[in-house]
């Protein structure tokens, strides 16, 4: 999207007095007054945040209320990246910050699809999480030892994560609708000691039973001294695991130790290991990113409290699975005090014209504040003419949070004239790689179409061109010049950082190279065009993916799609052509017609070599289970070249639809 498709008017400008009563108009008067500088608008507090990072990471640990030992150091090595070492005198336990003590009572609300809704005080969490605790400790899990999730995002998922984060152990997860092999591929790295599980889970009204695939896994995952399944498809009845041989149930796991009625919180380092996340990457076996509780926890508190302003009582949603990192973001919401939403199943399970109703039903019965989701969601939405506006009560909403993909600049339109008005809608964008945002949201600042709102604080954001200079108003690479506390720690099982240099230092040495191919607005926002692993380069012109699913998406009888850069001739390449596949909706056929209003749309939209060599018809397109397009692994298919970690996507036999193409040939 270019600048002047946003319009010269924001979509949404909040208020004088909404201003006034947001989390990050009251951390700027404190920063006023500890700096004594004006710190006139975002952009002035943003360039005070990375010119004095421990200022600013201090001031954010106070305002967030961080409980545990500061230390008197709060950064050595500070031009080493990476290499920089945050607080390295501080002592805190995860856990015990987001278990504190909150006006607001009500810790959990689940829902399984139509079918399950459980509800856990703030207090009934604390007993669960110090029962669990107990039990891990029972069984000789100690500091730095792993804790694995296959499981939904339900509550005893959380118990487990608080659990083990409580005593030290490092918690790592993946959703349950994760083949054997893919879950070998990430645990068989991270070899957990406990590996906590459910007997299955609902999608689309159905239930799908784990059952057969513990049986599988278990003998083959060595370093599990014990596996705890929990009850979800049988809620309220015996558990059968007759077929799982070692396996007791989460009741059994935790009753010996129903006395345990507060967790015992060990204070460690501020980068002692939290989490182990996995790349969703498809071309080889996941990475495994380790992130250091501090990091997280300062991190998601600047998010949550100045960029999502969530305040305590807020009732925080977010769809996602556990093998999502939104899940880990989510979660840390606790320590602002909110209320969370969990939700696992299809988001749109229903019928009889219910279809996509139901979190929207979810949202007015629980009367959500913030509502996140993907891009991907409010473009079916829209596709669909759900209208929740008209249907529901969303008068608590204050915030709509989009990620996964770009949210195209017509699904900003939809959002506003579809969902509600008067509301911030923020974009986000980060990764697993650092737990968090680079860019993202600010409740203080207007919404301008198609445009995320702003660089996180804390954060020396920039967009390099290929020669290492930062540009604005123009397209390049996403890179960060100074280290900031959510970092990864390291890799799994790379002693000397040679992976991770790899992975994020090679392009620039020193930078953060991200791969996020983007550009700063006039507006001091940001647009993502693309992974920059998967730019176009056809003619030697880079060309971002997501300018294309812009413009292409916008035509009805288009329900998604992806490009990729075919190397032409095959024989012997000396360009790449542009070719596009569209998955139609029901009925509708790739005629002559169809294909020229694409490629007219893409033309009279973006620029002539944005438009297709090839448009090609298909009944499906393969995405990651957190929902994200994969142009590498189409590109893989359609070069004959395989496909690494097929476990990573949702739907793998959609890749056959890209094999052995006769319209590529020519």
């Amino acid at each position: 999207m270019t600048n002047n498709e946003s319009g010269d008017r924001p979509l949404w400008t909040p208020r004088p007095e909404q201003i006034a009563a947001t989390g990050i108009a009251a951390f700027t008067e404190r920063a006023r007054a500890a700096t004594g500088l004006p710190l006139a608008d975002y952009a002035a507090l943003h360039a005070w945040s990375i010119h004095s990072p421990v200022a600013f990471w201090r001031e954010v640990w106070d305002f967030g209320g961080v409980i545990g030992e500061q230390g008197e150091r709060g950064l050595i090595d500070a031009e080493r990246m990476p290499g920089a070492t945050w607080f390295p005198d501080a002592r805190l336990n995860f856990a015990e910050n987001l278990l504190r003590d909150s006006t607001n009572p009500q810790a959990l609300v689940f829902r399984g699809e139509d079918r399950l809704e459980r509800r856990m005080t703030r207090a009934e969490l604390r007993i669960e999480v110090a029962r669990f605790a107990a039990a891990l400790r029972a069984l000789g899990i100690k500091e730095g030892d792993r804790v694995a999730a296959f499981m939904p995002n339900m509550p005893e998922t959380i118990v487990a994560m608080l659990a083990a984060s409580s005593i030290g152990a490092v918690f790592t997860s993946a959703s349950p609708d994760f083949g054997v092999q893919g879950v070998l591929d990430r645990f068989g790295q991270t070899e957990p000691k406990l590996l906590i599980a459910c007997d299955g889970y609902w999608y689309g009204g159905k239930a799908i039973d784990v059952r057969p695939k513990l049986a599988e896994l278990a003998p083959q995952l060595q370093s599990v001294a014990r596996l705890v399944v929990v009850p979800y498809l049988a809620a309220g009845v015996a558990l059968d695991l007759s077929g799982v041989p070692g396996a007791v149930s989460y009741d059994d796991f935790v009753a010996p130790h129903l006395a345990a009625t507060e967790p015992q919180y060990v204070r460690l380092p501020f980068n002692h290991p939290l989490y182990v996340m996995y790349s969703s990457g498809t071309t080889g076996v996941p990475k495994c990113i380790v992130h250091g509780a501090g990091g997280t926890l300062l991190q998601h508190l600047k998010e949550h409290k100045l960029h999502t302003d969530v305040r305590e009582g807020d009732r925080l949603f977010y769809f996602t699975t556990c093998g999502w990192m939104m899940w880990n973001w989510l979660v840390s919401g606790l320590a602002c005090g909110a209320t969370l939403m969990l939700y696992d199943g299809n988001p749109f399970v229903g019928g009889g014209g219910n279809e996509g109703r139901l979190l929207w039903d979810y949202a007015q019965a629980e009367r959500f504040t913030h509502f996140g989701t993907s891009a991907k969601y409010i473009e079916t939405l829209a596709k669909g003419d759900v209208r929740p506006a008209q249907s529901h009560d969303l008068s608590a909403l204050r915030a709509v949070l989009s990620t996964g993909s770009p949210l195209a600049p017509q699904s900003f339109d939809f959002v506003y004239e579809a969902i509600k008005r008067d509301m911030q809608l923020a974009s986000i964008s980060g990764g697993t790689d650092i737990i968090s945002c680079f860019v993202l949201g600010n409740p203080a600042l207007p919404v301008w179409r198609g445009e995320i709102q702003c660089i996180g604080l804390g954060l020396a954001v920039e967009v390099w061109d290929d020669d290492g200079r930062p540009v604005v108003g123009e397209k390049g690479e996403l890179v960060c010049r100074k280290p900031f506390p959510s970092m990864p720690i390291g890799f799994w099982n790379d002693p000397d950082g040679a992976k991770y240099r790899a992975a994020y230092f090679e392009r620039f040495p020193g930078v953060w190279c991200h791969g996020d191919f983007c550009e700063i607005t006039a507006h001091g926002g940001l647009i993502i065009h693309g992974r920059s692993d998967a730019t176009l380069n056809p003619g030697g012109v880079r060309i971002g993916t997501a300018e294309i699913y812009r413009q292409v998406e916008k035509l009805p009888e288009v329900l998604e799609s992806i490009v990729i850069g075919q190397d032409w001739p095959p024989e012997a390449p000396t360009d790449v052509r542009v070719v596009l596949f569209v998955r139609l909706a029901e009925g509708v056929v790739l005629d002559d017609a169809l294909v020229a209003r694409i490629r007219q749309a893409i033309r009279d939209n973006a620029t002539p070599r944005h438009v297709p060599a090839k448009i090609v018809q298909v009944a499906d397109i393969p995405r990651t289970k957190s929902g994200k397009l994969v142009e590498l692994a189409v590109r893989n298919v359609v070069h004959g070249q395989p496909v690494k970690n097929i476990e990573a996507l949702a739907n793998p036999d959609a890749l056959d639809e890209f094999r052995d193409r006769a319209e590529l040939r020519t």
